[in-house]
């Protein structure tokens, strides 16, 4: 039988539900766009029938030693980790790989996907590959392009090369635009396709819109409340937000800016803009509201892998300023969802958000497009092209032919 029959063949013998080994280091109740979409996703896979094996460290807040707890579709194995240095809510997950192959030896995982390049991350491709299963990895955070940040440029070259090798045992990367594969194929990283991210069109919404909130913020019904939402942090390029925000408040003497969020650059921020309303973290209702009671959304970062609150800005009916990079790239069309600026230039940042501050019925007209703009991104039908791919990649496997094909 030559290679299509045998695909075909296996096409008809494999399973309706997968049982998916997931290992990730961050993951809800954990606030950050990557535990966000791991959560999501595998919300999305129980509920399509499909059985997940949640590997990740245990959370600070669970308390006691790691361990495993199961409910209906969801087994998951609580693994050690320590604090990642500059996230000290989020936990590094420590290698499991004899714990791993014990695991996955006693119940043999359709397939492995690691969300994550961690010390756990890596332990879990090492188990994958010692059992022969399939691999899908997931590339979600440009650590490397965070070195300049932090003061560790040094570092940049070898964390690209780690993550070069550690994707390219992967049988198949993930990312969530077309650029950033292309960006990962020059790099070296081979096997890369694209499954973007979802947004919850039902809980980001305009009419979440909160009168009461805005007049919290000391805004009345058409005073300008320019918002920010994410991690403050140096990474995030909040300099060029303050940047534009100063040119609006210029022109604009009651506008506030709204900042939605934690990080290491808190305290100095607020040094510098006693009058900026610093909302911390906020989550689920309380969130949407903040995004709605909005009236033009600035996302100034060039680190984004993606850039969730982009989506959940449009989808809120929010203009959005950005880079022509990441989300911003994919959803936004110039003047039509908001305003795109080339990568780097800081005045034509400046010039979007003051040109969208002066513009109330141009905001308009853009917070109709930007919601119609997202709303077929819906999060069922990012979990059914997942699943896809990882039918695709078990039929490749090795594994998947019968023992007398394999090579």
């Amino acid at each position: 039988m030559d290679r299509a029959g045998l695909v075909c063949h296996e096409l008809v013998k494999q399973p309706a539900s997968l049982r998916v080994a997931l290992v990730t280091e961050t993951y809800p109740p954990e606030i950050n766009g990557v535990a966000m979409s791991t959560g999501r996703l595998v919300e999305g896979l129980v509920a399509a029938g499909h059985r997940v094996d949640l590997i990740r460290p245990r959370q600070p807040h669970e308390g006691g030693e790691p361990g495993a707890r199961a409910t209906d579709g969801l087994e998951e194995m609580l693994s050690r980790g320590i604090p990642l240095p500059k996230y000290a809510q989020l936990q590094l997950g420590l290698p499991a790989r004899q714990l791993l192959l014990r695991r996955w030896s006693r119940q043999r995982p359709d397939i492995v996907q690691l969300v994550t390049e961690g010390p756990l991350g890596w332990s879990a491709l090492a188990a994958a590959r010692k059992l022969q299963l399939p691999v899908i990895s997931e590339f979600h955070t440009n650590f490397h392009r965070y070195t300049g940040h932090y003061g560790v440029g040094w570092l940049k070259a070898p964390i690209a090369a780690y993550l070069r090798s550690f994707h390219k045992r992967a049988d198949l990367t993930l990312v969530p635009t077309r650029a950033l594969g292309n960006e990962l194929l020059a790099l070296g990283i081979p096997r890369i396709d694209v499954v973007s991210r979802g947004v919850d069109t039902e809980l980001f919404a305009p009419y979440r819109r909160n009168a009461g909130l805005r007049r919290q913020w000391g805004l009345g019904p058409d005073d300008l409340a320019v918002l920010y939402v994410g991690r403050i942090a140096p990474e995030k390029n909040l300099a060029l937000l303050e940047k534009a925000f100063a040119a609006i408040h210029a022109r604009h003497p009651r506008a506030r800016l709204v900042m939605v969020g934690g990080g290491p650059a808190l305290a100095a921020l607020r040094s510098r803009q006693p009058r900026a309303v610093f909302a911390g973290m906020q989550t689920g209702t309380a969130l949407a509201e903040h995004y709605a009671s909005g009236d033009l959304f600035l996302f100034p970062s060039l680190t984004e892998t993606y850039g969730n609150v982009v989506a959940e800005a449009l989808a809120s009916g929010l203009p959005v300023v950005a880079y022509r990079d990441a989300a911003a790239l994919e959803l936004i069309r110039h003047d039509t969802h908001g305003w795109l600026a080339e990568p780097g230039d800081e005045a034509a940042f400046v010039a979007g958000a003051v040109s969208l501050a002066d513009a109330p019925a141009q905001r308009a007209r853009q917070a109709l497009a930007a919601r119609a703009r997202v709303a077929a991104l819906g999060w069922p039908a990012v979990v059914e092209r997942l699943v896809a791919l990882q039918r695709q990649i078990i039929l490749s496997s090795p594994a998947a032919l019968p023992t007398g094909n394999k090579r």
